[in-house]
Parts: structure tokens; sequence; C-alpha cells
């Protein structure tokens, strides 16, 4: 029996390189700037835990705008959607708690997003580009269960957070860059 293979149509790839680049700049400068204020939890430090699942957010729902116009899956995304925008709400009363219960918050978000990454790179790898993503996903899966152990921790601090980010932005940064090859097969 022959298999056929449908290419995706063009615009994906585009759509998908020019998001996964910007979020690597985004992870790149969040984590920078998470980076220099993670020893305590003020009002920046706050603001931008709460930007970062939010950035998600509108990242996911440009991404479903862009796989539903070309008939791609569309169903891990609003996952991601409804996980991250509970993650913001989480993380706001977290806040008011401390670090230890933001660091349990982002560890519970980073567990399941990272399964909702997976499954989506996993959906989508006839777009090409998306070992990296899936290889994120499971990643990101593992480093939430570390920051829940982190928590429990003598001085919490928010430092590893900006590691996970920056981590996270390099794999969409090399999956717009194998994006960019064309999708050349199944494990472009």
């Amino acid at each position: 029996m022959d298999t056929v293979v449908v290419a995706p149509p063009a615009s994906v790839p585009v759509t998908l390189r020019k998001l996964y680049f910007l979020r690597f700049a985004f992870a790149a400068v969040w984590a920078a700037l998470v980076f220099a204020t993670a020893d305590a939890l003020g009002p920046l430090s706050t603001a931008l835990l709460l930007v970062y699942p939010l950035f998600d957010v509108a990242a996911a729902v440009v991404d479903v705008r862009s796989a539903r116009a070309n008939g791609g899956p569309a169903a891990p995304l609003y996952a991601n959607i409804a996980i991250s925008s509970l993650t913001v709400l989480a993380l706001a009363l977290a806040a008011t708690s401390g670090i230890p219960a933001v660091l349990r918050v982002w560890g519970a978000w980073a567990v399941t997003a990272g399964i909702v990454q997976l499954v989506a790179g996993a959906v989508r790898r006839r777009l090409g580009g998306q070992w990296p993503m899936i290889v994120s996903g499971a990643i990101s899966t593992l480093a939430g269960l570390s920051f829940v152990s982190q928590a429990g921790a003598e001085a919490p601090s928010l430092s590893s957070l900006a590691g996970y980010a920056f981590l996270g932005g390099v794999f969409f940064l090399v999956s717009a860059l194998r994006l960019g090859r064309g999708g050349r097969g199944p494990g472009a």
C-alpha cells in the first residue's frame, strides 16, 4: 500500500516560522528581565510572571487562526489557550502567597503545557520543524516537576523560570529555522 503525503498549505509554515521567531525573542527578553528580578516577588516580577502565560495565550490564538484557515489541527491549541488562561489567574493568586506558591503553579503549568506542546508537535510532524517542539514539550513536563520540587527548597528563587523560558525560546528558534528549510519531510 502506498502512502500519499499531502503537503501543507505554504502559509502554515510561514506563519509558524514568524510566530516561532517572535516567541524566541519574547522568551529571551522575558528571561533576562526575570533573572534580574528573581530573588524577590515584587510588582515587576509579578507582572512578568503574568505576562508570560498571557503571551502564550496570544501566540496560541494566532496559531489557531492559521491552523483553522488551512485545515490544520487546532484542538491542542485550544487546550493550550485554556490552560494558559487559567494559569494567569492561578499565578495572580499564587503571587500573593510567595515564591513557593508561584513555583508550584508554574510547575503545574509547565507539566500540562508541555504535554500539550508534545501532542501538538506530534500532530504537526508533516509540517516539518516539529521535532524541537516535541522535545521541548517533553523537557517542559520534566522541568515542571522540578519547579514543584524547588518550591520546597530552603531559599526558592524564580531564576530557574528564566532558564526554562530561555531554553523554550531556543527550541522555538530551532523549530523556526527548520521550518525555513521548507519542511523537507516528516523528520525536518
